[in-house]
């Protein structure tokens, strides 16, 4: 069941060494292409990496919260095209889950690095570093990279007592004063 999955999964930054098996590879892939889009544009590319060079340069594309990527085995970036799709970004970050919970149901840890709207240690922008380093053609977009890899340290889900509950709200925001 997806509660299941959801009540175990953690963002996983430390991963063991050794490579993501070609099968399970291939269950992420079907994963990805099998994300729901808007009017079925499928406005997404994914450009998965495994090579630990580029994991590496993937690893510096923004000035925080990146640096994990460089250790991890594989990586899936994340890219979409405007033209396709008014809703691009929305298409690409459910695909990006639907990959994390795959990842999650097949013994994988993962964790989302964002890189649309962020800046690297130089000032400059990271989906451009991106967009260069990985060819992309132009008019593309990159949401985000998702880490993946086998976890070092697996780390129980979070306790239900613990979930912002007060974010929930039924019928309306808030009643009236």
């Amino acid at each position: 069941m997806l509660l299941d999955l959801l009540q175990k999964r953690r963002s996983v930054r430390k991963y063991a060494r050794r490579a993501v098996e070609p099968e399970k590879v291939d269950i992420l892939l079907e994963a990805l292409l099998r994300a729901p889009s808007s009017r079925g544009r499928r406005p997404w590319e994914f450009i998965v990496v495994d090579e630990p060079e580029l994991l590496k340069k993937l690893g510096t594309a923004k000035a925080h919260g990146a640096a994990f990527i460089a250790d991890a085995p594989l990586a899936v970036v994340v890219a979409g095209d405007p033209e396709r799709c008014d809703v691009w970004i929305e298409d690409c970050a459910i695909a990006a889950i639907l990959l994390q919970m795959a990842a999650e149901s097949i013994g994988l840890g993962s964790c989302w690095v964002q890189i649309r709207r962020r800046q690297r240690p130089d000032g400059g922008s990271a989906e451009d570093y991106l967009k260069s380093l990985l060819h992309l053609p132009a008019g593309q977009r990159v949401l985000s990279i998702v880490g993946i890899g086998h976890p070092a340290d697996p780390l129980p889900g979070h306790a239900r007592e613990s979930l912002p509950w007060g974010k929930i709200h039924r019928n309306r925001f808030a009643a009236p004063k």
